[in-house]
């Protein structure tokens, strides 16, 4: 048994003082002091989070999902825990068919492999397939000549696949919606011109989410409200928020915490330029041009992020007036109930001991998988 002490344990509705926190593999509870016999763990004075859950990244260390490596994968997992993470859905682009096959394959591998005993890094929970079933006029940085028609019959091949960014007013691509959310697959409307009736549409027809709010998708307007305000509109529908505080300004993050409250979840979009130097990397096969927290093709186009999920956090905080619960909330328990997973997301008796402890400013001093510590700040 383990037990973390002198921490500001981050639950569900409020920030816990003075208890300790009592696990091993899962979570026993809180209680006054520790008994014998029990391993100690000082928190000295941090935040204890609930381990955070990224459900739309790309990659990070200079590796991708889209690559097919599972080396690639394995780098990103280590290197994401660094940041508090311990699940994520590696995220596919709009690459060749070939291409996302060899993906699938290798993230199904990691999602085996990141079960194990002695894994040192976050827990692939499945795959999120960002296109091809995308619209061309909203293509953002992904590749026009990968983009596909709606085929659902291609993705329900690989049961790994558990969310996915489609345009629901291609030909064909509504019906596509509706296979895939009867066979649980997370459909989330993005990289698309859908007018507000049409999102309309695809939200009766089973998508659940949006991708990116925002960006790759019509605006906010007051005659023609566009994917924003129906996704803002319907109390059905979780929304991505990447809150860097450059693909969405932050004077909107309060009015969207109101708004959409336990439906809000923050995800980085982070590429293979996370945690690297600023300068030339490629997303999709194509070049991308980093300098500072923007990350843009050639041509200006915004292209991922280079965004880390704990930086989210904070600037939840700072600057979305949300109280570090809710904050931490939207990139751990909001993300698990979305795909359905009740043994992640909070620090509740019975869940994984998935646990990160963070400072003031949410940079993470230690991150434990399951009561093991898989990374600690030196």
């Amino acid at each position: 048994m383990k037990a973390i002490v002198n921490g500001k344990i981050v639950l569900p509705d409020h920030v816990e003082e003075g208890g300790c926190l009592l696990f091993d593999e899962k979570i026993h509870g809180i209680c006054d002091r520790p008994g014998e016999n029990v391993e100690i763990i000082d928190a000295r004075g941090m935040y204890v989070l609930p381990g955070l859950f990224d459900i739309h990244i790309h990659g990070y260390l200079g590796e991708d999902a889209s690559d097919g490596s599972f080396e690639g994968l394995r780098t990103m997992a280590e290197g994401v825990a660094q940041n508090g993470v311990t699940a994520f859905l590696p995220t596919t682009m709009t690459v060749s068919r070939a291409e996302l096959e060899t993906a699938f394959g290798q993230i199904r591998r990691l999602m085996q492999e990141s079960q194990n005993p002695d894994w040192r890094g976050a827990r692939a929970l499945g795959v999120n397939a960002e296109g091809p079933f995308i619209n061309p006029k909203k293509k953002g940085a992904q590749a026009e000549e990968n983009i596909l028609p709606g085929d659902a019959d291609f993705f329900l091949q690989y049961p790994e696949i558990v969310q996915t960014t489609i345009a629901p007013e291609m030909p064909g691509n509504l019906a596509c919606v509706r296979a895939l959310a009867e066979k649980g697959v997370l459909a989330s409307v993005g990289h698309t011109a859908a007018t507000f009736e049409e999102a309309g549409a695809a939200f009766d027809a089973g998508a659940r989410h949006t991708t990116h709010l925002f960006n790759a998708m019509t605006p906010l307007a007051h005659r023609a409200p566009g994917v924003v305000g129906a996704a803002l509109s319907d109390a059905r529908v979780s929304c991505e928020l990447i809150a860097d505080t450059f693909h969405v300004h932050s004077g909107l993050f309060p009015l969207l915490r109101e708004i959409k409250g336990e439906k809000l979840i923050l995800i980085t979009d982070c590429t293979r330029a996370g945690g690297r130097a600023d300068g030339q990397y490629t997303l999709g096969g194509q070049p991308i041009y980093v300098k500072g927290i923007e990350c843009r093709l050639a041509d200006g186009t915004i292209a991922g992020s280079v965004l880390k999920l704990n930086q989210a956090v904070a600037n939840m905080v700072r600057y979305g007036g949300a109280s570090v619960w809710e904050a931490v909330n939207m990139a751990s328990l909001n993300p698990a109930k979305l795909h359905h997973r009740d043994d992640i997301g909070a620090l509740l008796p019975g869940r994984r001991a998935d646990i990160a402890i963070a400072d003031a400013d949410f940079a993470i001093h230690r991150t434990l998988l399951g009561g093991r510590t898989i990374y600690e700040r030196g």
